[in-house]
């Protein structure tokens, strides 16, 4: 018995391990992807300069901090790509949903170990980002190992609350035969809501509230905000506190989500 359970993470780090092979195979999308990634770096870059063109400060924060949360956002910008909604739409028109399930493996277990291993691999692919966004639009890059610490923590909490909400809602996929408009409305929705775009502190207190109320805040903006110094490392605690209970309260809820879903497995193929 304890060799089984020592036995059981090695499944999943197989699982992440096996993701890197898969980018690496598709190389074209990869270039295509940075040239299209730099262009709307280098808009936001631009755009935010020009809001900054008549007045030194908005919501409390500079132009220096601005574009330095803005690039950093574009660079960390994997954290939110959790494309579980395609996923599960293409293995239930392919029929392949039914393997999966019937592998001795857990299924939302196995499916986070595969978007960890896709966030470490593009992670390493934004390195030409980050050159770029350092280099061409002189990002200043913090050098306080603390904030680097609390940054990372944040980080993986943040991207484990997103991840359980996208399960969450990848399972209504099992109630229809058609996601793209599911997957596209989520994927809008995640680019503004995640605070890629518009630094939190700059929207409106209604929006504001809208906004930490989903979880789509906790994988990228609050990460940002403490590697810019917008949240102080005082507060960092209850950052984390605050995304371990969001971490939580959706894997509950995802759980119990899947168990009422999966009844209702409708496949089109295979």
């Amino acid at each position: 018995m304890i060799r089984r359970y020592l036995r059981e993470p090695g499944k999943y780090f197989a699982i992440l391990g096996m993701v890197p092979k898969v980018f690496m195979a598709y190389q074209l999308w990869f270039w295509i992807g940075l040239v299209l990634s730099t262009i709307g770096m280098a808009i936001l870059y631009f755009f935010w300069r020009a809001v900054y063109g008549s007045t030194a400060e908005i919501a409390g924060l500079t132009l220096n901090t601005t574009i330095t949360y803005i690039l950093l956002a574009q660079v960390f910008r994997p954290l939110t790509d959790i494309d579980l909604i395609f996923e599960f739409g293409y293995n239930l028109r392919e029929g392949g949903i039914i393997h999966q399930l019937l592998r001795p493996i857990n299924f939302q277990a196995m499916y986070y170990a595969q978007n960890l291993g896709g966030l470490s691999t593009q992670l390493l692919l934004q390195i030409p980002m980050a050159l770029v966004a350092t280099f061409v639009f002189g990002l200043h890059w913090p050098t306080n190992i603390v904030v680097w610490g609390a940054f990372l923590v944040s980080a993986l909490l943040g991207f484990t609350a997103l991840y359980f909400f996208v399960y969450c809602v990848a399972c209504l996929t099992f109630y229809t035969t058609e996601v793209w408009g599911l997957g596209v409305l989520f994927f809008g929705m995640s680019i503004f809501l995640s605070g890629g775009l518009v630094p939190l502190a700059m929207m409106p207190d209604w929006l504001q509230t809208i906004v930490v109320s989903i979880p789509f805040a906790q994988a990228l903006a609050l990460p940002i905000n403490i590697l810019t110094g917008i949240t102080p490392l005082n507060e960092v605690t209850h950052v984390w506190l605050t995304q371990f209970l969001w971490v939580l309260g959706l894997w509950i809820a995802s759980n119990l989500i899947f168990r009422v879903a999966i009844r209702k497995v409708t496949v089109q193929g295979g």
